[in-house]
């Protein structure tokens, strides 16, 4: 009876140990990243490559050593404060987002999930952070603001268009982005003898209208700033653009790609690489109120010639031979 008794107890000892080792071995909750595009998955691939790209540099990737909740927009910014909501309910360890209106939706839905915002503009008069080198709060990333670009365009725009004299300027008068660089721009025009014509547009169905206030003020060329509404409505802009003859500069290169002449701007991909850096600190541990806003190191110069015969222009060599990129 001992002897039954004591191979009875190994026996149930043997079937009891695959159960515990079992347990130890349950895999460890992955960290959570949550992001909210505000554009499409066309619009935002380069940037949400550059983004897990850099994540997996880290040694961070989806489906292995993290989770990755997304929500796009579709570049409906009213969409936003709803997607922000969402994911601050699906109690994600930090979130990403590029944009001041989709950064502002997700700071209006949490106080304590860190964000990191990898395109804003001035995150200070945003409401985003309480200043540059220390943040504070849940929110840090890499605003594009950067005083040189307002002139910078300038010059490009006079390089293809020698005989200018006077440039239109496409703007959204109720984003702090745009007022921003166009005070630097109208002063860089003042030194250059240029005259500009701001013609302000806040919503998509007032494109048409814009682009019809243009031709009347004698403007040989264009420059867009920057602005969400302006960048979801692209095509459109640049179709107008078009129609209109002008010859235009972009803030980014997804202007070019839907054929515009040229664009000058921060790399966004650049900054979204960057981000996936600052996700990693906060997941190490570090706050978010820490990291300190950083500015753009890296700028993209694309070129459209297919849109700079149909318009005439004839773009220099030397000009060609500084771009980033040339579609042909």
């Amino acid at each position: 009876m001992r002897r039954r008794d004591f191979a009875l107890l190994v026996l149930g000892g043997m079937a009891m140990t695959p159960l515990r080792s079992h347990a130890q071995r349950s895999p460890q909750k992955l960290p959570r990243i949550g992001v909210l595009i505000p554009g499409t998955a066309a619009s935002f691939s380069q940037r949400v490559q550059a983004f897990v790209g850099g994540l997996s540099e880290l040694g961070r990737v989806e489906g292995q050593t993290i989770a990755i909740e997304w929500k796009w927009a579709n570049d409906r910014i009213d969409l936003l404060p709803e997607l922000a909501t969402q994911l601050v309910q699906s109690q994600v360890d930090v979130i990403v987002t590029g944009g001041t209106p989709a950064a502002q939706a997700l700071k209006a839905a949490t106080r304590s999930i860190p964000l990191v915002v990898a395109i804003m503009a001035d995150p200070v008069a945003a409401g985003l952070v309480e200043n540059l080198a220390r943040p504070g709060g849940n929110t840090t990333g890499f605003s594009i603001v950067a005083p040189e670009l307002g002139a910078k365009r300038l010059q490009l725009l006079k390089e293809i268009v020698p005989t200018m004299s006077s440039v239109a300027v496409l703007m959204n008068a109720s984003n702090p982005q745009s007022q921003i660089e166009f005070k630097e721009m109208s002063a860089a025009a003042s030194a250059m003898g240029l005259r500009l014509h701001p013609i302000e547009v806040s919503t998509r169905d007032g494109l048409e209208d814009a682009f019809a206030a243009m031709s009347k003020t004698a403007a040989q060329a264009l420059i867009v700033l920057t602005d969400p509404v302006l960048f979801s409505e692209r095509k459109p802009t640049v179709d107008l653009a078009s129609k209109y003859r002008l010859p235009a500069v972009y803030p980014f290169q997804g202007y070019v790609e839907d054929g515009g002449l040229v664009s000058y701007g921060p790399s966004d991909a650049d900054l979204f690489r960057r981000a996936a850096g600052y996700v990693d600190r906060i997941l190490k541990g570090t706050k978010p109120g820490e990291l300190p806003v950083e500015q753009p190191i890296k700028f993209d110069m694309y070129v459209n010639l297919n849109t700079a015969r149909a318009l005439g222009v004839t773009v220099p060599e030397l000009f060609l031979t500084r771009a980033d990129k040339v579609i042909e």
